[in-house]
């Protein structure tokens, strides 16, 4: 697969069925995470059309949460993959940090302390695993399209 520094992603092939980027870590790396997400997604509607709409928009809430959460708990670098699978996309982001993602208290009330993301993410989609490596991890996420 073809890569690219800061979010420069591009399409492995002439099918667009896979995309994969790498990013520094900084803040502005959410943003581009999620229009390499849009970009391939785009792409890939070209020739696979989502069977709904709203899918699409799911896909780029989940890379920006998952991107997001890099950024806050995994120091340095990740990398981002997505991939048409037969019944929806693959999305997989690699990070840093050996820790797996836990469900945080939710205090809508006193509008601090996040901790909606990772109970979003496993609301849209399909399935989600963790994968710890030696060094870092990789979190997978499957969606509809």
């Amino acid at each position: 697969m073809e890569t690219g520094s800061r979010g420069g992603g591009k399409p492995s092939s002439e099918d667009t069925q896979s995309w994969e980027a790498k990013f520094d870590g900084g803040i502005g790396d959410v943003t581009r995470a999620r229009l390499s997400a849009e970009n391939f997604l785009t792409t890939l509607a070209r020739s696979s059309p989502p069977a709904m709409s709203e899918y699409r928009d799911d896909i780029v809430l989940v890379v920006t949460e998952l991107a997001a959460n890099a950024i806050q708990y995994a120091p340095g670098p990740f990398g981002l993959t997505m991939r048409r699978a037969i019944d929806g996309v693959h999305v997989t982001l690699s990070d840093t940090s050996t820790t797996r993602p836990e469900p945080r208290p939710f205090h809508p009330g006193t509008g601090t302390g996040g901790g909606i993301g990772w109970y979003l993410i496993h609301t849209l989609c399909d399935q989600v695993s963790v994968v710890v490596r030696e060094d870092g991890k990789d979190v997978h996420a499957f969606l509809p399209w």
